[in-house]
């Protein structure tokens, strides 16, 4: 295992036996929604994971460690500590080398999930392509992490706010010959 990984023990325990773990994200607690909803949403998703047969992963940066799998006091910690950065592939370094608190993005999520080799990230919705893209480029690193790392999402689609169909045509680019 990676050194910069710490896994809580259900998780290594359900990765050592060989038993499915699902990812989840922590941004949503940290910075998508009220305190105390985002704690309550949080928990409900990990229990509707347990409630189907597999150990969730909800992965965040604690104190420049890559965690996968938080305690009740962490994601209390995450849904009302103000100090949790937004935490994409470009800030995983500085967060990491800094120790500091990070709520990872759906890129970061994949890349830490892939890391402890977890094959399966649930997630609402994922980054794409914004809106004027064609002349500012802004292009969520969610879609160019989907080419590069091991990990099936699952989501409910691309964020609403997003040009939607920009991103399918992205994805479409990216992913398929």
């Amino acid at each position: 295992m990676h050194p910069a990984i710490h896994l809580h023990p259900d998780v290594a325990a359900a990765l050592r036996d060989g038993e499915p773990v699902v990812a989840l994200e922590s941004t949503i607690i940290a910075h998508g929604m009220p305190y105390p909803q985002n704690v309550a949403t949080a928990r409900a998703v990990e229990e509707i994971v347990r409630s189907n047969g597999a150990i969730p992963a909800t992965i965040a940066i604690i104190k420049g460690k890559c965690t996968v799998g938080l305690t009740d006091e962490e994601l209390d910690y995450f849904g009302q500590a103000k100090d949790i950065l937004k935490v994409s592939l470009r800030d995983m370094s500085y967060v990491i080398s800094q120790q500091l608190y990070g709520a990872t993005t759906v890129a970061a999520t994949m890349r830490i999930a892939a890391m402890a080799g977890i094959p399966i990230f649930v997630t609402g919705g994922i980054g794409g392509v914004h809106r004027g893209a064609e002349t500012s480029m802004d292009i969520s690193a969610d879609l160019t992490e989907m080419e590069h790392t091991n990990v099936a999402v699952v989501s409910a689609g691309v964020k609403s706010i997003l040009d939607i169909g920009l991103t399918l045509e992205y994805l479409e680019t990216l992913m398929w010959p």
